[in-house]
């Protein structure tokens, strides 16, 4: 489609951006299935409440599916399944977006729970950077340890290749901070991954590779 001197590019939109893997090590096994292109359905099955509880924020609030099954050597404690399923979803992700045409590629949101506010920039860069700023009063929330926290999010963004800064703004109630911060990491990647109908399924970068 030509406009004037300008020419328009049709949208492409891909195919549904599923992605399935299986992680297996000597400390723990997790299966993973993404849609990108979901309606927000979540089953979480990782042997820590807590942190069902924060996938089933992710899947709600970033529409996207998410059917995650893990088992793990909980009689130690829980980092290695915390640490392994956000391996394996950030494995995940990475895998669905592709070579990541199309996509808005940036995304952020300021999320408030309560007496917790919480903000999340991010980019689906290709770089893996984490700027963590979270300042989360308690050693735990329930039985999860919130040093956790952090762990999840240098897995989910090394292995999904993208720079996430998290900045909290207010907060004293432990839960309250880490939920509006899984609520804010979902809208901004719920942004970033959205389909850009006027980049017309092209890479959104200057070099023309992510």
């Amino acid at each position: 489609m030509q406009i004037g001197d300008r020419q328009l590019l049709s949208p492409q939109i891909p195919s549904p951006r599923i992605a399935s893997l299986r992680r297996t090590t000597q400390e723990t096994d997790v299966q993973v299935t993404i849609n990108l292109d979901g309606s927000g359905v979540c089953k979480a099955a990782t042997g820590i409440p807590f942190l069902d509880h924060m996938l089933h924020q992710v899947a709600s609030h970033g529409l996207i599916d998410l059917d995650i099954q893990a088992s793990g050597d909980l009689d130690v404690d829980d980092h290695h399944t915390n640490e392994d399923v956000g391996i394996a979803l950030g494995q995940a992700i990475n895998k669905a977006l592709g070579d990541r045409k199309g996509i808005i590629r940036f995304g952020h949101f300021l999320a408030p729970l309560d007496e917790a506010l919480i903000q999340v920039a991010l980019d689906f860069s290709g770089r893996p950077h984490l700027s963590y700023g979270l300042e989360i009063p308690t050693q735990r929330v329930g039985t999860y340890d919130t040093q956790l926290v952090r762990e999840f999010f240098v897995a989910i963004v090394n292995n999904s290749q993208m720079t996430l800064h998290i900045r909290q703004l207010n907060g004293i109630n432990s839960h309250h901070i880490i939920e509006a911060t899984f609520k804010a990491f979902a809208r901004a990647t719920r942004m970033a991954i959205e389909i850009d109908p006027r980049r017309g399924g092209t890479i959104p970068s200057s070099k023309g590779v992510l």
